[in-house]
């Protein structure tokens, strides 16, 4: 699984979403995200997203981030791991 820390992330790079629920999303926003719910984006991924893409992808604490990653990367996706700085 790939991995990058947030501060390394560059607009130009792909895609970022965040996967945390639109309520702590709300309160917590990661600049320059997509906030699409892990549930929603694991059941919904053929429509939501595109195989020529990259996609980043953001949680507040990494373990539901590392789960999406893990799922999209054995579907075929193009995905990297964003973890938040401390």
């Amino acid at each position: 699984m790939k991995k990058i820390m947030y501060s390394e992330y560059k607009s130009d790079m792909g895609i970022l979403i965040d996967v945390q629920h639109p309520l702590d999303y709300k309160e917590n926003p990661t600049p320059n995200s997509k906030n699409i719910y892990a549930d929603k984006l694991l059941m919904s991924y053929k429509v939501l997203l595109d195989k020529s893409k990259k996609y980043f992808i953001i949680c507040n604490k990494g373990s539901l981030s590392g789960r999406v990653v893990a799922m999209l990367e054995y579907l075929g996706y193009d995905v990297t791991q964003v973890l938040k700085d401390n």
